[in-house]
């Protein structure tokens, strides 16, 4: 006769320690829905981003990181030179060029510059 409840216990969750497949699938649900909802979409961004810098080239507009527009007038392995102004020029690392605009962009926004 066994007067200490863990004898009791220990039988009573022999039975529940083996879930089988079917306690696994909310955490490989879990994980399935994080890939989906996080890593891919990165992923996807990293690569279009890696496509857009391999096209740079002169006479490209672009936006950088810090929300300059201008056209491209020389591209360097790390390096893009952009016209923002007349006879102006800036350079910055070709990973802060964040968007390519559509041609006539850059012209339409200098002509409504000096008009005002």
């Amino acid at each position: 006769m066994s007067f200490f409840i863990s004898d009791a216990l220990a039988e009573g969750t022999a039975a529940a320690a083996q879930p089988g497949i079917e306690g696994m699938l909310f955490p490989l649900g879990i994980l399935v829905f994080f890939y989906f909802l996080f890593l891919r979409p990165q992923a996807k961004r990293t690569k279009e981003k890696k496509e857009m810098m391999s096209t740079l080239k002169k006479g490209i507009e672009v936006v950088t990181a810090g929300g300059i527009l201008g056209k491209v007038v020389d591209v360097d392995d790390n390096f893009v030179k952009i016209e923002i102004c007349d006879n102006t020029f800036i350079q910055v690392q070709r990973q802060s060029v964040e968007n390519m605009m559509p041609k006539g962009t850059y012209k339409a926004v200098t002509k409504k510059i000096i008009k005002e």
